[in-house]
């Protein structure tokens, strides 16, 4: 088994990669969402279509990824999910002079990629680890690998941005696509060469039975919970970096972007932390506990952030531009830290939804995962909501529909969560 292991080291160390990668592309559309105003004049609604190109991209690819994960294998569908992120993040870089229609374009081909890549990345990762706690292990380390890149990409392209207003453009952003284009060249290489085993995958069941995953209520209650969950991870990060980066004219708070982008990358540095205490605490506490927990601590602190004046302010710490890259206190609204810290809430949600609603299917289990890779487009669709009421009302007050998508997970916690089929054959 040490040399099987040992022979793996590089696949694993790409398919790290890849789960970073997963997370980097994805919240790209949260820093180019202030480019995309300042460079092509877009609305809030508008800054936000990135991220609904992205997601909706799972409604129509997440059932056939995985349908070609059966039919071709892991690795193959691998191969296909980085050559298809290559070519989405690269025609992103085109956007610099093909308009925001193209960014757009490459922002929904990248989405097809995400999809594939979450789709093999966490089997791919138990099996080259051998299963069992090993593999489980690989896993665990892939999520914070993903957390950490999530963390890094608000803070490079604010960075990459700077304070001119003038300069946010996708042009200066570029060296951001180009990283991400080097690892997805560099991992398909690499598994291209490798032989890697393939799980066995588990036989469809032929019997053409009456029940399927949508059959269960606490299912279908959480193929919406899961919906709203990913519009909260997204939306909170994406619409905090809109409202402090733009002007006070506009009903901003006119923050650096370098600065804004710190503040964003606290949020997603937290969701790291949040994870690693999760898994820590996973043996010893439900995941309807954890769930309620973090539901309510979410609603308390988009609470605090509607009620708390903009003039009361906390030092946070921050990345800051100029001549240097420079590290610092920075003076920021009391509200925006509360949406940062939302980022301990939204970390273990993903686990505590999926555990909850696949909880009892047995054979079903496996199609329910597909219907959930399905809903994951929530993260497109619940910001263009958010940002149609940014846009009449103002950033602050678009936030009442996260406190609303809250509130929806912490019924579920409560009383959704509830197996009432039991009396369904599931073996």
């Amino acid at each position: 088994m040490s040399q099987q292991q040992k022979s793996y080291l590089l696949p694993i160390v790409m398919m790290f990669a890849l789960f970073a990668m997963i997370s980097f592309v994805t919240g790209l559309p949260a820093p180019f969402g202030v480019i995309v105003q300042s460079e092509f004049g877009a609305t809030n609604l508008e800054a936000t279509l990135g991220f609904a190109a992205n997601f909706i991209a799972y409604a129509f690819m997440g059932i056939p990824s995985g349908l070609l994960l059966q039919k071709i294998g892991y690795k193959k569908t691998a191969l296909i999910a980085i050559a298809v992120g290559f070519i989405g993040v690269g025609i992103q870089a085109l956007a610099s002079k093909g308009g925001f229609s193209v960014y757009l374009a490459g922002a929904f081909i990248s989405g097809f990629s995400m999809c594939m890549l979450n789709t093999v990345v966490n089997p791919m990762l138990n099996t080259l680890g051998g299963g069992g706690k090993k593999g489980n292990q690989l896993i665990q380390t892939g999520g914070s690998l993903n957390s950490l890149s999530a963390t890094i990409v608000p803070v490079l392209v604010g960075y990459l941005m700077g304070a001119n207003v003038e300069e946010r453009t996708i042009a200066k952003a570029l060296p951001a696509l180009y990283i991400a284009m080097a690892i997805f060249a560099i991992a398909f290489l690499v598994l291209f060469f490798m032989a890697i085993p393939e799980p066995s995958l588990s036989k469809a069941n032929k019997s053409k039975g009456e029940h399927s995953p949508l059959s269960f209520r606490h299912f279908k209650l959480g193929t919406i919970a899961i919906f709203v969950y990913v519009g909260i991870e997204v939306g909170i990060p994406h619409f905090a970096n809109l409202f402090m980066t733009a002007q006070a004219h506009e009903g901003g708070l006119g923050i650096d972007p370098a600065i804004a982008g710190s503040i964003v990358g606290t949020y997603w540095f937290l969701m790291l932390i949040g994870r690693l205490i999760g898994a820590s605490l996973g043996a010893q506490f439900s995941s309807k506990a954890m769930l309620t927990v973090a539901s309510i601590l979410g609603l308390i602190l988009i609470g605090i952030a509607f009620v708390t004046p903009l003039t009361s302010v906390v030092n946070m710490p921050v990345f800051k531009s100029g001549a240097s890259l420079s590290f610092g206190l920075e003076a920021v609204p009391v509200s925006v830290m509360c949406m940062a810290l939302c980022g301990l809430c939204t970390s273990i949600m993903w686990g505590g939804i999926f555990n909850l609603a696949v909880e009892g299917l047995g054979k079903y289990t496996e199609a329910a995962s597909g219907i959930f890779m399905v809903m994951v487009c929530g993260g497109g669709l619940l910001p263009l909501l958010q940002g149609g009421v940014a846009d009449s009302a103002g950033y602050l007050n678009s936030f009442i529909v996260i406190a609303a998508a809250l509130a929806y997970l912490l019924f579920y916690a409560l009383i959704g969560c509830k197996n009432v089929n039991k009396d369904i054959p599931t073996e």
